[in-house]
């Protein structure tokens, strides 16, 4: 699958737009960049005894406490079954400056997104604890909007209420693009509804404009130092439209930076199950992903220092999907099964990652993917895979692991690629007529009808 196939008219607008965005977190990358530094180029002395300070943020003490909040269906501190206690317990914790709002064991039904603050640690109790995204209800809209407007006019206002998240869609009138545009409903008068922020965009009949009550569970932008541990989130996308994986997903993170997501299951959204777009320093391990009509998990465009480990993800399109320029991460020990398309697919600039003891079962197009791209300088290079086991993965004349385009400086290394239906027609590794410098190194290779087809020949 090549990023084609993802909508490149959407991606460019989107990373067009998000690109102005990333200022806002160059201070924290800025002060990550200076502890990187070589000990020589520094003579301050350490900081071996850290004080609370007004303004500091890089060195705190480790306090012994932090300011709680219990949430539950019957009992804690706060009380409720819908995102609006959650968000309430979360905008506390954020008046406070940090700390921790633990979900007790119960089913919470969210008609909108719960939006993380800074400085969080969102923990639940388990499985017991599940987020369950309500039915979606969608419409057109029935009057133009200009991009100035904060308001909408739907041609059926049922299944809408006020405080709903909602997605609306349509054709850009001027390029013919897609505009999407995620807001709250906070005012109506009949299928008339203010939003929570103007538009920005312009809404015309022209361009087939609707509204849907769709969003992601968890979401937050600008954020650092968030955890979310130890809960489920249930999209039911049987009773749910679309919205993809640049929008939404059971976790969908944009411009964050310090983020641990553990012991989470993700199961079920129209869409994919974890994605975080700009984000660097996430770490996400040992969580479930599964059953998703888009991507398990999706390090999303320009993130940098992924951590991926010790997941399993199963039943999506893509298992595990590195976007647009995710550089310097690591997938590790993850396993990866039935999935529709590409297991694990490496693409544009994803460049300087380590893919180690991952374990992919019956993908149904490939195991391991490079995609081709747009030519040298936009592939997947100077990528390390090492002691992965791909298995039964693409059909009879499919490859295990194809290296497509200009991809260029990999190194595979001690891989077992396993075939147990039959060799058909099938090839343990595919080079690619234009790719060069992939070294091949003490890989086992069995039950293939070529073990390696090196197109460059």
């Amino acid at each position: 699958m090549s990023d084609t196939d993802r909508s490149p008219v959407d991606r460019r607008r989107f990373l067009g737009t998000a690109s102005a965005s990333v200022a806002a977190i160059s201070g924290q990358a800025a002060a990550r960049a200076a502890e990187t530094r070589p000990a020589e180029t520094d003579h301050r002395p350490p900081v071996t005894d850290p004080r609370a300070t007004s303004g500091d943020t890089r060195y705190a003490p480790k306090w012994d406490e932090l300011f709680t909040l219990s949430v539950g269906t019957d009992s804690g501190d706060l009380r409720g079954r819908d995102e609006k206690v959650i968000q309430a317990a979360v905008d506390t914790v954020a008046r406070m400056g940090g700390g921790t709002v633990r979900l007790l064991p119960g089913t919470f039904r969210l008609r909108n997104a719960v939006t993380l603050c800074p400085n969080l640690r969102l923990v639940g109790s388990g499985p017991d604890t599940v987020l369950v995204k309500e039915a979606s209800a969608a419409s057109p809209l029935a009057a133009d909007s200009d991009w100035y407007d904060q308001e909408i006019t739907l041609a059926d206002g049922r299944g809408f209420k006020v405080g709903d998240g909602i997605c609306l869609r349509a054709k850009n009138p001027h390029n013919s693009g897609a505009t999407v545009i995620k807001r709250t409903l906070v005012a109506r008068s009949g299928n008339r509804f203010k939003l929570d922020k103007g538009l920005r965009e312009n809404l015309w009949q022209a361009g087939q404009p609707t509204a849907a009550t769709l969003f992601p569970l968890l979401t937050g932008e600008f954020l650092s130092n968030v955890t979310i541990e130890n809960l489920a989130l249930d999209g039911n996308k049987a009773n749910n439209l679309e919205l993809d994986g640049n929008y939404a997903g059971c976790i969908f993170l944009q411009d964050c930076a310090s983020i641990a997501i553990r012991g989470v299951t993700a199961r079920d959204y129209h869409g994919d199950g974890i994605s975080w777009q700009i984000c660097h320093d996430v770490t996400v391990e040992n969580c479930e992903s599964r059953g998703h009509t888009g991507l398990g998990l999706h390090p999303g465009s320009g993130s940098q220092r992924p951590v991926i480990r010790g997941n399993k993800i199963a039943g999506c399109n893509i298992g595990l999907f590195f976007c647009w320029g995710v550089k310097y991460g690591l997938a590790e020990k993850n396993v990866i099964e039935d999935i529709r398309t590409a297991g694990i697919s490496v693409g544009h600039r994803d460049t300087d990652n380590q893919i180690l003891e991952n374990v992919v079962r019956r993908s149904g197009q490939v195991g391991i993917l490079f995609r081709p791209e747009r030519g040298a300088g936009f592939t997947g290079d100077r990528n390390t895979i090492e002691a992965n086991v791909v298995e039964d993965s693409g059909g009879d004349a499919a490859a295990a692991v194809d290296i497509q385009g200009t991809t260029a400086n990999l190194v595979f290394r001690k891989n077992e690629l396993r075939e147990t239906r039959g060799p058909a027609k099938r090839v343990g590794f595919r080079l690619g007529k234009d790719t060069r410098d992939v070294a091949l190194d003490g890989n086992t290779i069995e039950g293939f009808a070529v073990r390696v087809e090196d197109k460059r020949k």
